[in-house]
């Protein structure tokens, strides 16, 4: 039961999927076949609505949904951002377009009463939200999407089919991380770190970070050393308590264990600890506050190199972080990092820093990310964090406990989740991640609100490619809306169903096993599935949905 398109004297309104982006000044297609949706228990079901009105002033509407679904919907305005760096120069033919603008990304609420504004001749969408939850009952529900007059009759209306599929959907097993900045919300709410009001933001955006998947959170025991500019240094957000004596330090783990117990009452499982040294080599020690005869002072930083009077802070530290952990039973649901992003020219470097620690990390997970297959065949990473675009070697050589990330510099022919990329190329990441069986996936910005290098903070609301430095939706997923609210993207949206796709994946695996799975991702493919080939169409991804759903739902094998 599915009207999806509509056109009165005042308006034209169609259904799209939630993988379409809507500019102002294009017309949606409108697709029947892409308008059915579906959901298991515990899925969250998404969709668009697009409005335009035929008329010669603003107007003003109220939007109201009709369904016995109603209590399980949200509907949210989908607002426009600017972008003043949407693409690098090199780029490939799977881009929707690449020229400074407006880009529809940022997820608003609407009035309390639902009213919103429609401006003359220009499109936008209206973003439709269904929690599937196991209190509904199996089966397919009209879904009236409606522009109401004055008078609270109905000026135009869509209607789209969601069925509810009655059977769960199992929970995430692939270890999520998108890095958590809580130094970017101190600094953008102009709070003082770790105060109760800190806290209390913290709390709202972690409850979002695992709503949508995150189950696996950057933990900064000291300020991370990440995307900071050589001499330089972030706010401090460093959440173990220091004081050195007489060359020996004692350790004040409160802060961090008000951290745990806050992540983990939001269902977060696992942890992940700031990296031991800087970024991109390993050369230097991270900004570490101690106090010292009564005084806060940075004892640690820039000025410090990795190898030395820092190696016997941490052959303290970590042994005392460790006991903490064990003691919080947490030691194995823990990840260490050496540093981030290291290239071939940092690998004596990163060599030295990692056999500096090693003797206290020996049974303990580490993880980092790079693209040099060289510091695995070392055996200077246990768990590679790969780049998609150099992961070949890795998955070639069936490396055990591989993960894979995407950023900046994965821009051509790979999945990721740029402004200027269709929804479908953020969201094929899941079928890609399940086939080559990663272990985990790492993002660097959930939350990141400085320029590159972080040399200042910025508004993400009216600078989203930190400075003309990333193409924009590189750095966040979420907006710090009011109240110390984040907003959502329709990118964390599309990386949402991404996850769906991929536990709904799992679940068929356990039914018809995974060759079975292949089988049915790559049929009628004219290549087998890689990081780099794959179905670019919105359709590939329904219609798998769709077969996904219909053997879950019956006794049927592939």
């Amino acid at each position: 039961m599915s009207m999806g398109k509509a056109v009165s004297e005042k308006y034209s309104m169609l259904l799209v999927s939630s993988m379409e982006k809507v500019f102002t000044d294009k017309e949606p297609l409108y697709f029947p076949e892409r308008c059915a949706f579906q959901g298991l228990f515990g899925e969250n079901v998404s969709f668009q609505v697009a409005l335009s009105a035929n008329t010669r002033r603003k107007e003003k509407v109220r939007l109201k949904v009709y369904s016995d679904l109603e209590p399980y919907i949200k509907v949210r305005r989908v607002a426009l951002v600017p972008s003043e760096y949407p693409a690098h120069s090199e780029k490939d033919g799977n881009y929707l377009r690449c020229t400074p603008g407006l880009y529809p990304d940022l997820l608003k609420e609407l009035d309390e009463n639902g009213e919103t504004a429609i401006l003359p001749g220009i499109w936008q969408s209206f973003w439709i939200d269904v929690d599937i939850t196991d209190k509904i009952k199996g089966g397919i529900y009209p879904v009236r999407v409606c522009v109401l007059k004055d008078d609270d009759t109905v000026e135009i209306e869509v209607t789209a089919s969601v069925e509810v599929i009655p059977v769960p959907l199992p929970k995430l097993t692939l270890y999520h991380t998108e890095w958590f900045h809580c130094d970017c919300l101190a600094d953008y709410y102009k709070v003082q770190p770790f105060s109760e009001k800190h806290w209390e933001i913290l709390e709202n955006f972690i409850e979002v970070y695992v709503k949508r998947g995150g189950n696996t959170i950057l933990t900064p025991v000291f300020t991370p050393p990440l995307d900071t500019e050589v001499g330089g240094e972030r706010t401090t957000v460093q959440l173990v308590g220091i004081t050195e004596s007489d060359g020996k330090y004692l350790f004040d783990f409160n802060n961090l264990e008000r951290w745990i117990a806050l992540c983990s009452e939001a269902g977060i499982e696992y942890f992940e600890i700031a990296h031991f040294f800087t970024q991109w080599g390993a050369g230097f020690a991270p900004k570490i506050m101690v106090n010292k005869n009564g005084r806060d002072i940075k004892r640690f930083g820039w000025e410090t190199p990795a190898v030395g009077e820092y190696t016997v802070f941490l052959e303290q530290f970590i042994p005392a972080l460790k006991t903490f952990l064990s003691e919080k039973n947490l030691l194995d649901k823990t990840f260490f990092h050496i540093s981030d992003e290291p290239r071939e020219e940092h690998l004596d470097e990163y060599e030295k820093a990692r056999l500096s620690v090693l003797p206290y990390l020996k049974d303990c997970k580490i993880i980092d990310a790079l693209s040099d297959y060289k510091f695995y065949e070392k055996g200077l990473v246990d768990i590679p964090v790969c780049a998609i675009n150099h992961i070949e070697p890795f998955i070639e050589n069936n490396v055990p406990h591989l993960w894979s990330y995407y950023c900046t510099s994965q821009y051509e022919l790979v999945s990721n989740r740029f402004f200027s990329m269709p929804l479908a190329r953020t969201r094929i990441y899941g079928v890609l991640v399940y086939k080559f069986g990663m272990e985990g996936i790492l993002h660097w910005g959930f939350n990141f609100y400085n320029s590159q290098f972080s040399k200042k903070a910025v508004n993400p609301y009216e600078v989203t490619d930190c400075g003309c430095s990333f193409p924009s939706g590189d750095a966040f997923l979420v907006y710090p809306g009011e109240g110390g609210k984040p907003e959502e993207s329709i990118r964390l949206l599309a990386m949402n169903e991404a996850l769906q796709d991929y536990r709904a994946l799992k679940l068929l695996e356990a039914k018809i096993g995974k060759t079975g799975v292949i089988e049915l991702l790559e049929e009628g493919l004219a290549e087998p599935l890689t990081f780099f080939e794959y179905p670019k169409s919105q359709e590939y991804l329904i219609m798998l949905r769709r077969k996904i759903n219909r053997i879950l739902m019956s006794d049927e094998k592939v």
